[in-house]
């Protein structure tokens, strides 16, 4: 049997959740349902744990724009964000369009019936959908695999070795030797937190990363919270936040020597006597890759403390008792986290076809960072690489309902991106790196103007996605089939 919705969205996690709730608040005539491919909702945050697991964003961003966010601490460890996602879904009632254990495998879109196909596996059999609009929540990386480069002599190691995307509860760390190979947001997260029960933790990293600290508690969000209700504390706390980061992202990319002095200087403060220009100076400029945060500076405490060390070095190959590194050193190890990285997959993999014709990203264009040139009634939900992943997907979501409002205004079924000037082709995301670099060839481009420019701007994103117009080089055609005369 095959259910019908006027949209299906893939995923319950941040973005699946606020879908949910912003076709509720903004096209309630609308029917709906999520269809998660695990049996809970949380995605990354249900995925996920790793010891330490925290959001690598202040909460008054990462949370919804319509739930503020209480708890003291801005910066989150992995349970509390799934807390407040639960409390989300529960309070609204996007929990009762969750439907567990159904996991997308394909989706067919078909002109003349202006309608998706959707297919799902549940419990080995496979169940259909039918939708006018497919919304895809999936976040942007394989669920089932992460990234391991294949390193000579790993099959000699006596001990285990352990990705952090598949941390199990078994996994004994007690006074134990550890290397985690890495030196991105997993890695600096996972250092200070296995320190306090390691005999040692070493964070071998390839190449350095800029490496930022930060209070984990918001003494303006916490003041103003115990003087204003939670809704108007919230609301500043979000914009005071997101014109900061702003300010700071802009002051960094325009004078990078300066930025990169100003946090390369603040490492030293925190680690005096350490070789801070081998280990803490990255190659290239702040923001070329996203920024490390480490809450109240735990991962600089466990280093000044003894209790871990930071080795810059490459892999010659493992051993039966550790690592041995390209300048002859040898790493001794119990246990190695390899956190080197997740593997981008958009819309989980599975395939998608318009009219019979396989969908190939990377031969399309993005529109507005979630929609894709010559796609119809389709959008991803994708957010920022240099501010909090929700601000962009709240602002998708919202607009996602706007063009159903206007689809049914106009008598249309059908919304289409359509490329009516010439623009030239940029790559998706202005990133260096790996994670983006290794999947660069099956990723979408971006265009050099809007609406085909994707700017990591949410002020102006606010003003193009909530107030602007939605004709701009987008289609509205298919007309509703005229109803039958009454007998």
């Amino acid at each position: 049997m095959t259910e019908h919705f006027d949209v299906v969205v893939v995923g319950a996690g941040i973005s699946g959740i606020g879908a949910g709730y912003h076709l509720q608040a903004n096209s309630p005539d609308r029917s709906y349902v999520i269809l998660e491919g695990r049996e809970r909702l949380g995605g990354t945050w249900d995925l996920f744990r790793y010891p330490g697991i925290r959001s690598d964003s202040d909460m008054y961003t990462l949370g919804f724009s319509f739930k503020p966010w209480t708890d003291a601490k801005a910066i989150a460890d992995g349970p509390a964000i799934l807390r407040y996602l639960d409390e989300t879904a529960r309070e609204y009632g996007v929990d009762r369009h969750i439907r567990y254990g159904h996991r997308v495998k394909r989706a067919d879109w078909s002109s003349d019936d202006a309608l998706w196909t959707v297919a799902a596996d549940r419990d080995g059999a496979e169940v259909t959908f039918t939708c006018t609009f497919l919304f895809m929540a999936t976040g942007y990386y394989n669920y089932a695999r992460g990234h391991t480069p294949d390193f000579p002599g790993i099959e000699d190691f006596k001990g285990r070795i352990v990705h952090p995307q598949f941390w199990t509860d078994d996994i004994d760390y007690a006074g134990k030797r550890v290397v985690v190979i890495g030196s991105g947001a997993t890695a600096v997260t996972l250092v200070p937190e296995l320190a306090k029960q390691a005999a040692h933790v070493t964070m071998l990293q390839r190449s350095p990363t800029y490496i930022v600290a930060r209070p984990s508690e918001d003494k303006i969000a916490n003041w103003l919270r115990r003087r204003l209700p939670a809704k108007a504390a919230y609301g500043i706390t979000r914009w005071k936040n997101v014109l900061l980061q702003q300010y700071f992202f802009r002051a960094m990319r325009k004078r990078p020597d300066k930025a990169k002095k100003a946090i390369v200087d603040m490492v030293r403060q925190e680690l005096p006597g350490h070789d801070v220009d081998t280990h803490f100076t990255p190659r290239y400029n702040p923001w070329d890759q996203r920024l490390c945060l480490v809450p109240d500076a735990d991962l600089f405490a466990s280093l000044r403390e003894g209790k871990a060390s930071v080795v810059t070095d490459t892999i010659d190959r493992f051993t039966e008792t550790g690592i041995r590194l390209a300048s002859g050193e040898e790493l001794e190890a119990d246990l190695v986290i390899t956190a080197t990285g997740l593997e981008i997959q958009l819309l989980s993999g599975m395939p998608v076809t318009v009219d019979g014709k396989l969908f190939e990203p990377a031969k399309h264009m993005t529109y507005k960072g979630m929609m894709f040139s010559d796609m119809p009634n389709f959008a991803i939900s994708f957010g920022y690489t240099n501010a909090s992943w929700t601000l962009k997907s709240d602002l998708t979501a919202g607009y996602v309902t706007r063009l159903l409002n206007a689809m049914r205004k106009r008598g249309m079924r059908q919304v289409t991106p359509r490329v009516q000037a010439p623009v030239e082709a940029a790559p998706f995301l202005d990133f260096t790196s790996g994670y983006v670099q290794r999947a660069a060839a099956q990723l979408p481009r971006q265009g050099t103007r809007k609406p085909w420019r994707l700017h990591q701007n949410y002020t102006r994103d606010v003003m193009a996605l909530k107030f602007g117009g939605i004709d701009q080089e987008m289609e509205f055609s298919n007309p509703e089939p005229a109803k039958e005369a009454a007998a």
